[in-house]
C-alpha cells in the first residue's frame, strides 16, 4: 500500500503542473493500492474544482468512485493527527500531511507518495524507521 498525498494527484490531474507528466508516468506504472485520508480528498475536490473547473471536479468524483483511491479513516485519526502535529510543531505542517503520517503508521508502510519533499523528507515514520520512501521521487534516484 501507498499512502497518497495531494499533491500527486493534483500534479496528475493538472495538464498544467510542471509535475504532470512525471505524476502520470508514475501512477500509470502503479500496481499498488493507493490509500489516503478524507482530508487529501476534501483539498483535492476544492483544488482540482477551483483550478480545473467543474469538468475536473467531475473527473476526480468518477476516479474515488471508481476506487482508483482507498479512503481511511479510524475513531483515533484526529487524536493520532494531533499528536503528529504536536511532534512537528516547529515545521508548519498541516492537519492533512499529518493524517498522512499517522495513516501510515496504521497501514504498517513508510511508502508515501508525494510532490512535498520539504516536509515529508523531514517527518520520520511513527513505526520507528528512519525515513519514509517518498515516491515518485525515491524511485527515481
Amino acid at each position: 500500500m501507498i499512502v497518497v498525498d495531494t499533491s500527486v494527484v493534483l500534479a496528475f490531474m493538472n495538464r498544467g503542473d510542471a509535475h504532470h507528466a512525471r505524476a502520470v508516468s508514475w501512477m500509470e506504472d502503479v500496481r499498488e493500492d493507493l490509500v489516503t485520508t478524507p482530508l487529501v480528498i476534501a483539498e483535492l475536490d476544492h483544488l482540482v474544482r477551483r483550478l480545473g473547473g467543474r469538468a475536473a471536479g467531475d473527473a476526480l468524483r468518477a476516479d474515488l468512485v471508481g476506487g482508483a483511491y482507498q479512503v481511511e479513516w479510524w475513531s483515533d485519526a484526529v487524536r493520532e493527527s494531533a499528536g503528529v502535529l504536536d511532534r512537528y510543531g516547529s515545521l508548519d505542517l498541516g492537519l492533512t500531511d499529518a493524517s498522512l503520517v499517522a495513516l501510515a503508521a496504521r497501514l504498517g508502510t513508510i511508502r508515501v507518495a508525494t510532490l512535498d519533499e520539504r516536509h515529508f523528507r523531514v517527518l520520520k515514520p511513527l513505526t520507528g524507521e528512519p525515513a519514509f520512501t517518498l515516491l515518485p521521487g525515491d524511485e527515481e534516484r
